[in-house]
Parts: C-alpha cells; structure tokens; sequence
C-alpha cells in the first residue's frame, strides 16, 4: 500500500476543497485534517500530545464546519512565548452554544507541539487565567519594543 497514508491525508481536501492547505492558508507540511479523527490514529496520537503542548496565544481567523456535531476546523494566527508566529489549525468539536460565541479577531489560549511545528494547535479550555493573562503581557510588550 504505497503511498496510501498520502492519499488519505489529501481526502479531505478532495471532498471539502474549502479544507484544502491553500484555502485554510498553511503550507505543504501541513499533515492535512483528518476525515474523522477518532478512527486516526496520527489525530489521536497528536490530540494526546496537544492536550499536553505549550502554551499560546491564537487570534481566530475563520473557522468551517465539517460536520453538524459540530466538529470545525478553527483557524488561528498563533503567537508563541518565543516570539514565533504562524497560522494554526485547532479541530475541535464544539457545543452549540460554544460555536455561536466564536467571532474573527477573538484571542484564546491554545497550545502547541514546538518540537513539530505542523500547524496543529487545540484549544487550552484547561488554561490557568493567570498564565494566559502573563503571556498576553508578555507578547504585547513584546511588540512593543
């Protein structure tokens, strides 16, 4: 089965083009979202490790739905400690309630795997407030020096 780990990271974006690396704004790297996580091996082994990635800041750029769970594609514009930016992509399953709270430009605390830098982040729902609160002073003094 050669090469079949490939044509199954770019099904995804054979059936949902606006899931495709050019439309969520990554690059050629980018491992490609996983058509349904729970059966993934790789997504379950990343989720596992993001629960337990570094701390970041994510301004929401855009999200998708990919199905009525509803499980969406977030898409961030991340800022780390380290001063390293990049666009990260969170697949979460969100309630309801928590899908009509998202609006672009919003912050939230994600987390990261620096070691892989693949663009896959997750959502930090289990950030301690003070942390996330001295990163963002960090990063905004930061920039501005």
């Amino acid at each position: 089965m050669f090469g079949w780990k490939k044509k199954v990271n770019d099904l995804m974006a054979q059936l949902r083009p606006d899931l495709s690396r050019e439309s969520l704004g990554v690059g050629p790297n980018f491992p490609g979202v996983a058509p349904n996580p729970l059966l993934s091996s790789d997504a379950r082994k990343r989720n596992a490790e993001l629960r337990t990635g570094v701390l970041a800041l994510g301004v929401l750029v855009d999200w998708r739905e990919v199905n009525s769970n509803p499980r969406v594609v977030l898409m961030f514009d991340v800022e780390t400690a380290d001063g390293i930016s990049f666009r990260g992509i969170a697949d979460e399953d969100l309630t309801i309630t928590e899908l009509t709270r998202l609006a672009p430009g919003q912050t939230l605390p994600v987390r990261y795997r620096p070691a892989v830098m693949d663009h896959y982040v997750a959502l930090a729902r289990d950030a301690d407030p003070a942390r996330v609160q001295q990163l963002s002073d960090e990063i905004a003094s930061r920039k501005r020096t």
